[in-house]
């Protein structure tokens, strides 16, 4: 009889398992990190702890290489395809918003009211993705160098001016130590160009568009400010602080470490390797050219196909994703930089006195994301090729104003992209 019970309770049990099974509704996810193994461990034991944390929901995911998502998404969702669940590069979410792709996050806001700004993905006045991590860049340099040539070090609240930056390239490149004083890094293409490199147009008092009304980029790429930053950006390689168009990424990964560049412009993806082979490493904020210092934001994110049969559900992982656990071990695991304080202090990096603690502080204080509008996906291809061009050789004014040609053409083209 024992032996009956046993097996009658196994098989209620085994029937319980099966039902809770049965009842959970799969959601499909889409992530941009296949070939990226401490990622995708990460992304798929989320995946794992929200399936079995309820019973409503299955997660199942589907990762792509980060090259090809983009156009992955855009022809999924030409032929009705999307998945419930998608990531999007934050500066691309207002295109894909725009276009269809997303809807508006269903989330109560008060979760992420202490998450960086550059995390959260607004478009036309709603929420519409969140991320687990945001990047920062910092000027890279040692300790030693700085006593060398005698120069102050600047902090968060007293960063370089534009003239002081200047001052510590000419110093650096009189010292003859140097291959090149300054490495912005100019063998990365593609959105490193306007993640990196329009805040610097922008401290100058310019920017990509026109952010009041985003229907226009003329007087702002091509005003007094940007033509200032556009000369200042051609000196860099015509006066020879600065390795051109030609840079090998081999030098750009090791032209620093190797002592051959004295300062570096780099994320803090880079930081840890860095860290590791050079000893009296530090973390400069961006100089400021005279409208504040300025470095990019917003990293990946998550939200809801505009197509999900079940936003909830979607939502409800989401959600989930955005516990400090989780951001701690993807800021543990590839080096970003945590969503909250709370995640942070979670971190070996990030922590109160730790060795990458600084980008936090550089995130929150510094931080300006790149163009809100769906009009950025051009615009930064635009941008990019203007300056490389400039960089080259080319009229400072003559492609500052071919850009905005091209940009305000393309925003009436879209009628002005719903603004």
């Amino acid at each position: 009889m024992r032996r009956k019970a046993t097996l009658a309770t196994l098989a209620g049990a085994l029937t319980l398992v099966a039902g809770t099974a049965a009842a959970q509704t799969e959601l499909t996810m889409w992530y941009h990190g296949a070939g990226n193994e401490v990622e995708s461990r990460i992304i798929n034991q989320i995946v794992d702890d929200f399936n079995a944390s309820q019973s409503d929901w299955k997660v199942v995911i589907e990762s792509f290489p980060q090259l090809s998502y983009n156009d992955s998404v855009v022809a999924a969702a030409l032929a009705g395809n999307l998945p419930d669940i998608l990531d999007v590069d934050g500066p691309v979410m207002p295109n894909w918003a725009w276009s269809g792709y997303l809807q508006p996050l269903p989330i109560d806001e008060s979760v992420i009211a202490d998450f960086l700004p550059g995390t959260k993905g607004y478009w036309d006045g709603e929420l519409y993705s969140v991320g687990l991590w945001d990047a920062a860049v910092a000027l890279y340099a040692r300790r030693s160098t700085l006593e060398e040539l005698g120069l102050r070090t600047p902090t968060l609240e007293e960063p370089w001016t534009g003239e002081e930056f200047m001052a510590a390239l000419d110093a650096a490149k009189a010292s003859g130590k140097y291959e090149y004083a300054f490495d912005p890094g100019m063998a990365w293409t593609g959105e490193w160009y306007p993640y990196a490199f329009s805040p610097f147009l922008q401290s100058f008092g310019g920017d990509i568009v026109d952010r009041s009304t985003y229907q226009t980029a003329d007087g702002v790429l091509n005003g007094d400010a940007a033509i200032a930053f556009g000369e200042w950006w051609q000196s860099l390689f015509a006066e020879g602080y600065a390795p051109g168009t030609s840079q090998d990424p081999a030098d750009r990964d090791a032209g620093f470490i190797d002592g051959r560049y004295a300062f570096q412009w780099n994320g803090n993806w880079a930081a840890v390797a860095t860290l590791e082979k050079v000893d009296d490493l530090v973390f400069l904020p961006a100089p400021d050219f005279g409208n504040g210092p300025k470095i990019g934001a917003a990293s990946w994110q998550f939200g809801v196909s505009a197509t999900s049969e079940h936003p909830e559900g979607a939502a409800a992982f989401i959600e989930f994703a955005l516990q400090d656990k989780y951001l701690a071990a993807f800021s543990d695991g590839i080096g970003l930089i945590p969503a909250t304080p709370s995640a942070a202090a979670m971190t070996k990096n990030y922590k109160e006195g730790g060795p990458l603690a600084v980008f936090f502080d550089l995130s929150k204080e510094q931080a300006l994301v790149r163009p809100v509008t769906p009009g950025y996906v051009v615009a930064a291809k635009v941008f990019e090729k203007a300056l490389a061009d400039i960089a080259n050789g080319a009229d400072v004014a003559d492609t500052l104003d071919a850009a905005v040609d091209e940009i305000d053409a393309d925003i009436q083209r879209n009628n002005g992209y719903g603004h």
